[in-house]
């Protein structure tokens, strides 16, 4: 992540208020609600989140302020030069990392240096630095993968959006939901796991978990909706809108609709493999209405219906 401060906008001696101000901002423009399309919005929206959540905890401030820890929170390693010659001081006077690796070693009776070296019980002993200059070092421990649950709306999940996500550490990502993503499937973001600072992060495994609509009722690829119409509507015909997730369309009622079936709209389902049933609800008027009870009395006393059988 870039510097946190630079991130907000706010100088080094910025207030947690003037941090807070600047955060509400960034957060309103760039929110994944505000933007459901704009994944470079979404990638604006976690960054500024991980920028606040660094700058006002304190004491990670204070680190961060310090050169202890990167705008991402991990530790750095005081005084460590890449170029120095192994085994001795970097050129700021500080230990290099492998200096402090042998005396963690030397506690376990060990070699820290030479991949083949052998332990007083016989183990091969791992060696941190062995093929470090062909990028990276063999064989050494991945850091732990973390675990983490991501409610997706249906909304999100059917157009493959980028939701935002948050690690246990409190980062913030953006993640892109692969194509017709199932309830329980696994994501997994290589290297945004705990940090191992001998090896490669590990993982992070982003569970999918479906939230609960407001809106729609799943079964399967198929999904259900409830639209309400007036009585007039339902006995004179009209023009309704119903909610689909590709958006709105409008459905035109035959007088007489009858309210006791579902209208099916083909294709309109989960990731367009189902369809959509639409269930009229027939709502009256709040308080009710002197002139329908009306109605409905002359009705009754002089021309009695009965109600057809299913």
């Amino acid at each position: 992540m870039r510097d946190p401060y630079t991130v907000l906008g706010v100088p080094r001696s910025a207030s947690e208020k003037d941090i807070k101000s600047a955060y509400r901002k960034l957060a309103k423009k760039y929110h994944p609600d505000q933007n459901p399309d704009d994944t470079s919005a979404h990638g604006k929206f976690a960054e500024a989140t991980n920028a606040y959540d660094l700058l006002t905890n304190a004491e990670k401030r204070a680190q961060f302020d310090r050169g202890e820890i990167d705008a991402d929170g991990n530790p750095k390693f005081a005084g460590f030069n890449p170029g120095a010659a192994r085994g001795g001081r970097s050129s700021q006077g500080g230990f290099s990392a492998e200096d402090i690796l042998k005396e963690f070693m030397s506690g376990f009776g060990g070699q820290p240096r030479g991949g083949a070296g052998r332990g007083p019980a016989g183990g091969a002993q791992w060696d941190p630095f062995a093929g470090a200059a062909a990028g990276g070092a063999r064989g050494a421990p991945k850091g732990d993968d973390v675990v983490v649950t991501a409610a997706v709306s249906l909304e999100d999940a059917h157009k493959a959006a980028s939701i935002p996500v948050r690690m246990p550490s409190g980062k913030v990502l953006s993640v892109k939901l692969p194509e017709k993503v199932e309830e329980g499937q696994q994501i997994r973001l290589k290297g945004q796991g705990n940090p191992n600072p001998f090896g490669e992060p590990g993982d992070a495994l982003v569970t999918v978990r479906f939230e609960k609509s407001k809106q729609f009722r799943r079964d399967g690829a198929d999904l259900r909706t409830d639209v309400p119409i007036t009585l007039y509507e339902a006995v004179l015909g009209t023009k309704v809108r119903v909610p689909t997730l590709d958006g709105s369309v409008e459905l035109t009622l035959p007088p007489g609709v009858d309210t006791a079936k579902s209208l099916r709209l083909k294709g309109k389902g989960l990731y367009g493999g189902g369809d959509l049933y639409v269930n009229l609800k027939v709502v009256l008027p709040p308080g009710g209405d002197a002139d329908l009870e009306a109605l409905a009395r002359f009705m009754r006393d002089q021309k009695p219906y009965k109600v057809r059988d299913n």
